[in-house]
């Protein structure tokens, strides 16, 4: 996928609008919103014009203060109220860490591929220079930027998501919430039953087995019913 320019202001432009919808819809000024992604306030507001791109990690913990899911800077649709208070985190410490991170996974993925930067360079319209810069976690990876490099690299935006940190952990509850909600209104009864806890536990150790375990199970199942 090549970094085409116009396209790649159009997704600025974009994620500029989804960016100011949430905050608005969530009560929060610039000058909070910007505190909580470690940034000074002009810059919010140059991600919200649609001039600047934030990073991954920026949009991360914009989600984690304003409470919403990660997933509505990459779509279409505004966003609806449904606010709480978020714990405090440290923008700074989690800022770097998260760049430092998510530059050495798109070097591991790139190798992986048997990809050198020439490649991915030539593939994405960045310099060879540029794209090191990410991969060492010495500049910040701006998000339409990183949409294009997953596309290169064949992989997707999930995978450079925080799941081990606050702001992940956090995600990770909300996404399970979401899941259980969409589950069948028998099968939510079900889970929430402690009548039913072993049938869940062992449905989950079952999941955790390899396939030739699984069949050593079932021959043995299969054996003391017949």
């Amino acid at each position: 996928m090549t970094s085409n320019p116009a396209l790649m202001t159009i997704r600025t432009k974009k994620l500029g609008v989804l960016i100011r919808d949430a905050r608005q819809v969530m009560g929060k000024s610039p000058e909070d919103c910007a505190r909580a992604m470690g940034v000074t306030t002009d810059t919010l507001q140059s991600y919200e014009y649609g001039d600047q791109s934030p990073s991954l990690p920026e949009l991360e913990l914009l989600a984690y203060y304003l409470e919403i899911p990660l997933d509505h800077f990459w779509g279409n649709e505004m966003l609806k109220k449904d606010g709480r208070q978020q714990q405090p985190v440290d923008p700074e410490k989690i800022i770097g860490l998260r760049q430092r991170y998510i530059g050495a996974l798109v070097r591991k993925i790139r190798t992986e591929a048997d990809l050198s930067l020439e490649d991915v360079a030539k593939k994405s319209g960045l310099s060879t220079e540029q794209l090191e810069a990410y991969e060492l976690g010495d500049q910040p990876l701006p998000f339409p930027v990183l949409e294009v490099m997953v596309g290169v690299l064949n992989t997707s935006v999930r995978e450079f998501q925080d799941r081990h940190g606050p702001v992940g952990t956090w995600f990770q509850v909300q996404r399970a919430q979401h899941e259980f909600a969409n589950l069948p209104p028998e099968m939510q009864a079900f889970v929430c039953k402690p009548v039913n806890r072993p049938y869940l536990e062992l449905a989950q150790r079952l999941s955790e087995m390899s396939v030739d375990k699984l069949r050593g199970v079932a021959e043995g199942l299969l054996e003391i019913t017949l």
